[in-house]
């Protein structure tokens, strides 16, 4: 039985991209039908093997949440939306943490309101902005990056 944090195995592979459309569903309300669509097709078709994934387990080993990280930088950070406000974020960060030490970065959509002010809890600060995402869309981007001086000082 795996509990808790474990590395991404393959046979999870649906249920995170399963993960990432319920909660870009219930957060990310500024995308449209069609730009749900387009991302949906990324993550389903690789975008989940650029980077190195972390997934929260409930006892039954099914996903709950997961994480992907580029090194110090947080490329994705999505939670069943069932599981809202149960900490498993607050897990997955310190997981990052503990793996990589305290200075990471994150880039967040200008308009996901709740995603800035969840880093925000946790000591990131902007850095700066993009007016475009990494596709090229118009979304924009909050560069964000938490130091360990940061995260001592909350």
């Amino acid at each position: 039985m795996r509990i808790g944090i474990v590395p991404f195995q393959e046979q999870d592979h649906d249920r995170l991209v399963e993960i990432w459309y319920e909660a870009v569903r219930d957060t990310h309300t500024f995308l449209t039908e069609e730009d749900i669509d387009f991302y949906h097709q990324m993550v389903k078709n690789g975008a989940l093997d650029e980077v190195e994934l972390w997934v929260e387990q409930n006892e039954n080993n099914v996903p709950r949440g997961f994480i992907g990280l580029d090194g110090t930088k947080i490329e994705m950070l999505f939670v069943d939306p069932k599981y809202h406000g149960k900490g498993i974020g607050t897990r997955l960060i310190k997981h990052a943490e503990a793996i990589k030490g305290g200075n990471l970065q994150v880039d967040v959509n200008e308009q996901n309101e709740g995603a800035c002010a969840f880093y925000k809890r946790y000591g990131f600060v902007r850095t700066g902005r993009s007016e475009l995402d990494s596709s090229g869309r118009p979304f924009p981007l909050l560069h964000l990056s938490k130091t360990e001086a940061s995260a001592d000082e909350r």
